[in-house]
């Protein structure tokens, strides 16, 4: 596509943005005194220094209830004004009813619908491309989009390679009519599930329902093929965000702001440098939440926000890839 070409926003975007984590955390001392591993390796191999841990009486929703106020509250409505509200989670606080429905019922958003999905760490793009979708065709005026979790609920504590990965936390967007020459100009979903063993959780569904066994052979917790998954998240990564650039008309020179799923501090650099980005450019809080899933994209533009490098007329864009396994890619005008 010639660069004059260029799509032009949809003028439906992000009008609003909080995020939330628990106080307590997990450093990587903490963990050296918990299983075999060391701060060095899991620094060296991650960029992972801590995690955040919910207390034991938060569930995700409590998690989601906090993030959702203050994108709320930062995007000048009301909980009555939403009209629909979503929740990207591996982690809900139960089945049914889903974890949307009991945060419509926390922030009092009496008038909204409300549905989780299941992407995995993808959740949270995935919900925007959804919402995005549902204001331009003119049904909806804002809907609350949330990527939350309590990943440390699903941990197995003796596994080194997965334990010390990931941490909890919420993150929110108010999405809805922004204006013209802003919001969202393209989005991208893929998913393969021919490789969804390398990333899952197998008992507790109805594959595999909990029993004594399956609670002694710790298959309620997170199992992870990690070098395989390194690969796979990597490609997809790269051609999903590549994807959205090219269906726009820009070059990856053009962006002003890369935000990536915060999964490993190898993968975001190993992404970054294949779409050819500069490293100043590329935005990183792995350091200090771990591997958030579907909350780490709206945690890392909270924080980014709130530190003054995102701003009006950035162009921006967000990539993920998760369980599935699942990616995805949005582009736009912030």
């Amino acid at each position: 596509m010639r660069r004059d070409h260029r799509k032009k926003p949809s003028g439906v975007g992000i009008k609003g943005i909080g995020a939330y984590v628990p106080e307590a955390f997990l450093t990587n001392s903490d963990l050296e005194r918990m299983v075999d591993t060391s701060d060095q390796w899991i620094t060296e191999r991650t960029g992972i220094k801590k995690r955040h841990k919910a207390n034991p009486e938060q569930a995700t929703s409590d998690l989601a209830r906090e993030a959702a106020l203050k994108a709320i509250a930062d995007a000048g409505i009301k909980p009555t004004d939403l009209d629909i509200i979503i929740v990207g989670t591996a982690t809900p606080d139960m089945f049914f009813p889903s974890t949307a429905c009991l945060v419509q019922k926390e922030i009092g958003a009496t008038k909204a619908a409300a549905f989780d999905i299941s992407a995995a760490c993808s959740g949270f793009l995935y919900g925007l491309s959804i919402a995005e979708d549902f204001v331009r065709a003119g049904k909806y005026e804002n809907i609350l989009v949330v990527g939350a979790e309590t990943l440390t609920r699903i941990l197995d504590w003796s596994d080194r390679t997965t334990c010390v990965l990931f941490g909890d936390g919420a993150g929110a967007a108010v999405v809805g009519r922004v204006g013209d020459g802003h919001g969202i100009i393209s989005t991208f979903l893929g998913s393969d599930g021919s490789m969804g063993d390398l990333l899952k959780l197998p008992a507790g569904g109805s594959r595999m329902p909990a029993t004594e066994e399956t609670v002694r052979k710790r298959l309620h917790y997170v199992k992870m093929e990690g070098n395989k998954l390194f690969k796979a998240a990597v490609k997809a990564m790269v051609n999903a965000a590549t994807k959205v650039l090219d269906d726009s008309g820009y070059r990856s020179q053009d962006l002003d702001l890369l935000v990536t799923h915060q999964a490993n501090i190898r993968i975001i650099d190993a992404t970054a440098k294949r779409i050819d980005i500069s490293d100043e450019k590329v935005y990183r809080n792995v350091h200090e939440y771990g591997n958030t899933s579907a909350a780490s994209i709206p945690i890392a533009l909270a924080e980014a926000k709130q530190k003054g490098m995102l701003r009006d007329g950035m162009l921006v864009e967000l990539v993920a890839f998760g369980g599935g396994l699942t990616w995805a890619s949005v582009l736009m005008v912030w």
